[in-house]
């Protein structure tokens, strides 16, 4: 690791460690990569994507266990979930029409979202880091007969010439877990044709001042929400096994309007009534005070 890129910053000692929490959701895991620690460090794009293309295949079956039927990965048809408020595509309809239009999924993991985009009639591509999401997208896709393309890439660097897409969208894939989301948008702008849409759904942003924690703990402010550092886990020879990257709301806007994109909407979903499902850090209790997700909506200009 390079001292300038990867320079410790803080432990985070009240801050759970996904691969040891007490409901065992990451058990394979933490079986394939050992013990890990939290902290905060700065990676560079390179070692950011080892990292999370590390922890994506070792975390693969667990996610599946716990997050596969909510997301409709084994279903025929496939599902678009937005997010852990279960806001569906179907519903919502944030991409506009999709049928005969050329779709992009970034950080699509097993891609059910692609498949259901294909099933609206749309030509759907998605695209992962990771060998083993993507392996559980094609075992799903095998045993439902609906096939889509799927490619293996960074989204920083995306294998698809200028103006390819009509649409590209992204479902908490992606950009939380790139060093560079600024070049993400600029490589969004490039693939997207004149007049097409870029939505996606990240953690919100003022989710980065709370614990990781569904509980009355995660009602508890402690970390600055201007601090951009990345959320790091290292092995104990102090390699990432995963990271996820802060930006501010601002930050968002000024990534897509650099890019040359425009902004037209940012939906936080509401905590639904009739969901009483906890999601790692998400849960009714949370949900009732302050936000979890936001969906940034953006056009390219004709």
């Amino acid at each position: 690791m390079s001292g300038s890129e990867n320079t410790p910053v803080s432990d985070l000692s009240t801050a759970p460690d996904r691969a040891d929490d007490e409901t065992g959701r990451h058990a394979i895991a933490a079986e394939i990569l050992g013990e890990t620690r939290a902290t905060r460090i700065r990676l560079g794009s390179l070692e950011s994507e080892r990292a999370n293309r590390v922890w994506w295949d070792a975390d693969t079956e667990d996610y599946h266990r716990t997050h596969g039927e909510f997301l409709g990965v084994d279903t025929p048809e496939g599902e678009f979930v937005w997010c852990p408020e279960g806001l569906h595509e179907a519903d919502v309809q944030l991409l506009g029409p999709v049928a005969g239009r050329d779709v992009l999924e970034l950080g699509c993991g097993s891609a059910p979202c692609t498949r259901w985009l294909a099933g609206q009639g749309a030509r759907a591509v998605g695209l992962d880091i990771s060998a083993g999401m993507l392996q559980r997208g094609l075992a799903a896709m095998a045993a439902s007969g609906r096939t889509v393309p799927l490619v293996q890439a960074g989204a920083e660097n995306l294998p698809f010439a200028d103006a390819s897409f009509d649409i590209v969208c992204s479902a908490f894939g992606a950009v939380p877990f790139v060093a560079d989301s600024g070049r993400v948008m600029r490589e969004v702008a490039r693939v997207l044709r004149p007049g097409g849409r870029w939505v996606f759904s990240v953690n919100h942003p003022m989710r980065w001042i709370f614990p990781d924690d569904p509980g009355e703990h995660g009602l508890i402010a402690m970390f600055p929400y201007f601090d951009r550092t990345p959320y790091v886990e290292v092995d104990p020879a102090g390699r990432p096994t995963y990271a996820e990257h802060h930006r501010t709301v601002g930050d968002r806007v000024r990534e897509l309007v650099a890019a040359g994109l425009e902004v037209y909407d940012i939906v936080e979903p509401e905590w639904p009534d009739h969901l009483d499902r906890e999601w790692g850090q998400w849960s009714p209790l949370r949900g009732s005070v302050f936000p979890g997700t936001a969906i940034f909506c953006s056009r390219k200009p004709r």
